[in-house]
């Protein structure tokens, strides 16, 4: 790992100019990545499933910063045709980052509206197609850049491609976090890609460590998954300094970024790159070509005008 010690989120560039667009910007890590890009100068777009919560997520933003330009879009990753629709929709005809933040964790057995596992369908596929669809409008970015975020835990558990949707046997947390170990997979693959096309994006996977979020403290949840969060866990600003670093620091090629106290779940973000997921490209590969045929979304990373 490569100390970043001396990085705050005060170290965070002008970001004047730049469009980001936030998915699940309206609370928790979404929501303080949203702040501080705000903060620094960006235009965030908070692409949320919930309309209203969208709304009340952006006058609260303005209300802390009020020289913001916040604009928000309704896109729900459990349902393809919202995505499509929502990339049709969006005006901007290049995207500076895109943070693909926004997931769930440790549902029940339930399909997405395209009949996909939950977890797999939300967290991975809905974040696969939507960065598919925007790929053009990034590539017309002079640098973009992409952040989604993972979580540390994906580190213990592997990748079942074969059983994608947990049709075999199904138990919330190795889904949740399957999903999550996809989304590790895909960032770099996407980086790979990037690379290999001459593309100027910048692909990031980001860890937040263990943060007090809605995500993890859903009513679903067991009392006491619920209380350990509370206790343990992190303020949702210290858990989006991972992702902002992602989102702003120089990273030419990609990788994987995490907290770089304990366990990774506390401290300075750190560059780490050792995780399987970042090195293992035939898995990726092939979880790359399962998901453009699951999604109908096959990303373009031949350059053209919008």
């Amino acid at each position: 790992m490569r100390s970043t010690s001396d990085w705050t989120p005060a170290s965070i560039p002008d970001l004047g100019g730049r469009l980001a667009v936030v998915t699940g910007g309206n609370s928790g890590i979404g929501y303080a990545t949203s702040l501080a890009l705000a903060e620094h100068g960006a235009r965030v777009v908070l692409a949320c499933r919930d309309p209203e919560r969208a709304g009340q997520a952006a006058r609260a933003l303005r209300d802390r910063v009020p020289a913001a330009s916040i604009e928000t879009a309704t896109v729900d990753l459990a349902d393809l045709r919202s995505v499509r629709e929502f990339a049709a929709r969006l005006e901007h005809p290049s995207i500076d980052l895109l943070v693909n933040n926004a997931g769930l964790a440790l549902a029940p057995l339930s399909r997405t509206a395209d009949g996909f596992e939950t977890h797999f369908g939300v967290n991975h596929l809905g974040t696969f197609a939507l960065t598919g669809l925007l790929l053009p409008r990034l590539l017309a970015a002079p640098a973009a850049r992409v952040v989604t975020v993972s979580s540390e835990a994906q580190r213990y558990v592997s990748l079942d491609l074969d059983d994608p949707h947990g049709e075999r046997r199904y138990r919330p947390w190795l889904a949740y976090l399957r999903s999550k170990k996809a989304n590790v997979y895909f960032a770099a693959e996407l980086q790979r890609r990037a690379t290999a096309a001459g593309a100027r994006l910048c692909s990031v996977a980001a860890s937040p460590g263990l943060t007090r979020t809605n995500v993890l403290g859903t009513p679903q949840n067991r009392p006491v998954l619920r209380r350990l969060v509370r206790i343990l866990g992190k303020p949702p600003s210290d858990g989006a300094a991972p992702v902002l670093y992602a989102a702003t620091t120089p990273l030419p090629h990609g990788g994987y970024v995490v907290p770089g106290g304990l366990l990774q779940q506390r401290g300075a973000p750190t560059r780490s790159d050792a995780t399987r997921a970042v090195q293992d490209a035939a898995t990726a590969a092939r979880l790359w070509r399962m998901s453009e045929v699951l999604t109908g979304v096959c990303p373009d990373f031949a350059p053209r005008s919008l």
